[in-house]
């Protein structure tokens, strides 16, 4: 008697519990699940704008393109890249204000469900962005600091936001970095917003530099980016389009635009992580 008891009471309690999880119905998905382009692979940047500002370490005082401040200019010109090593900051130009602009490669894959991770070859750096907003930033600030990532859809598509305007600025951005100059890169095309794009916020980061020449952006400044997936060109190409607002209170007269080519690789036979290193600049 006893037995049939203990059994009835669990297959009541079963029962219930069923019923609990019908009533509140399936399990909600996650950002990998509901992602309305696939950002995953290996990408090599494809810099046909600011050659002389990504290729090579530019030459002192050079910030042309960029609106700095007072302030931002003389800590431009004071940049030291000897002391900058010394004091084992050299990492500063990989940091997150600055690692796009790198001419490296990136991996993108899924860390889980709610997070995208990013490798960077130059510099061996990783950011995770995190889509689930109950992850919150813990700890000393970092060189890539805390990302909180959305989806941006097309009027009508299932979930998300719809941008109007990229920070101030509506529509594409043109290629390029400030002075928007032109190399031949594949321009953002008129379905640019079709599939969707990611939207990134980044907080808590150490202080870094722009460009390789101690171009400097600061603790409080705000960097937003939006990683877009431009359609498939005719011949197969796949390419990203990385859109990076900086603002900077301290170091900048106004925000800062860049733009930013990415093409898919085949495969992480190029893949080459290497430790954050500035070559000197021209004498």
């Amino acid at each position: 008697m006893h037995r049939r008891l203990v059994a009835t009471t669990v297959l009541i309690a079963a029962g219930f519990a069923g019923t609990a999880l019908a009533q509140r119905g399936p399990m909600p998905e996650g950002a990998r699940e509901t992602a309305p382009v696939d950002l995953t692979g290996y990408w090599v940047a494809v810099v046909s704008e600011d050659w002389r500002h990504r290729m090579a370490t530019p030459r002192k005082g050079d910030y042309e393109s960029v609106p700095l401040s007072a302030a931002g200019r003389r800590a431009a010109d004071e940049w030291d890249l000897d002391a900058d090593n010394a004091a084992g900051l050299e990492c500063k130009a990989f940091g997150v204000g600055g690692i796009m602009r790198q001419p490296g490669r990136l991996h993108i894959d899924w860390e889980d469900s709610n997070t995208l991770r990013v490798d960077f070859d130059a510099g061996t750096q990783t950011r995770l962005l995190n889509f689930d907003t109950a992850v919150s930033a813990a700890g000393e600030s970092t060189w890539q600091g805390h990302s909180f990532a959305e989806w941006e859809r097309p009027p009508g598509a299932r979930g998300g936001t719809v941008r109007a305007q990229i920070g101030n600025i509506e529509g594409p951005v043109a290629p390029g970095g400030g002075g928007r100059g032109q190399r031949g890169g594949p321009p953002p095309a008129s379905s640019i917003y079709d599939g969707g794009s990611l939207k990134v916020t980044t907080t808590q980061f150490r202080a870094g530099y722009l460009r390789k020449n101690g171009v400097p952006y600061s603790e409080d400044a705000s960097i937003t980016e939006y990683i877009h997936r431009l359609p498939t060109h005719p011949n197969g190409d796949v390419w990203l389009l990385v859109i990076t607002v900086v603002e900077d209170p301290v170091y900048l007269s106004q925000p800062f635009y860049t733009s930013t080519h990415f093409k898919r690789e085949r495969n992480d036979n190029n893949w080459n992580p290497m430790p954050c290193r500035t070559a000197p600049p021209p004498p």
